[in-house]
């Protein structure tokens, strides 16, 4: 009999989960251990000590940012081109590279820090941007069949 009251910021909060369940569906655990196999094997010279907790890692961060690319793709589907939603999303997509290099700085033990500082942020701003790019794509699609 008593009504409920939901505010705007709780159902919009209640709206982004839900779409964020359905897209999560297009990631398989078998791809995100091809991506972190892939993402590892370029780091060979680093003497990257690999561990669960690192792999997990990886993958915390790869769901992220298939996740930020899938919630931005709205902008796309809105007419923004893809650079301009890039630029849009600079400042998360580079935090979630920080983490990620930081993460493996810590956990991966890597070797030769100075050495492979430079190449080793790069491999981790690919990996970032290849989950983003993947969460926009299947964002886009989704927002076209109108399935958001």
């Amino acid at each position: 009999m008593g009504t409920v009251i939901h505010s705007f910021t709780e159902k919009r909060k209640e709206r982004q989960l839900g779409y964020e369940r359905k897209v999560l569906k297009e990631i398989t655990p078998k791809m995100l251990k091809e991506r972190f196999q892939a993402f590892v094997n370029a780091q060979k010279g680093l003497g990257l000590v690999l561990s669960q907790v690192l792999e997990e890692g990886c993958y915390d961060v790869a769901i992220e940012a298939f996740l930020l690319g899938a919630n931005y793709s709205k902008f796309g589907f809105f007419g923004e081109s893809y650079e301009e939603v890039k630029e849009r999303c600079q400042e998360e997509e580079k935090h979630l590279t920080d983490t990620l290099f930081n993460f493996i700085l810590y956990w991966g033990k890597v070797s030769d820090y100075d050495l492979y500082n430079e190449s080793l942020y790069y491999e981790c701003e690919q990996y970032v941007n290849s989950w983003w790019a993947e969460g926009f794509q299947k964002g886009a699609k989704r927002y076209r069949l109108r399935l958001h």
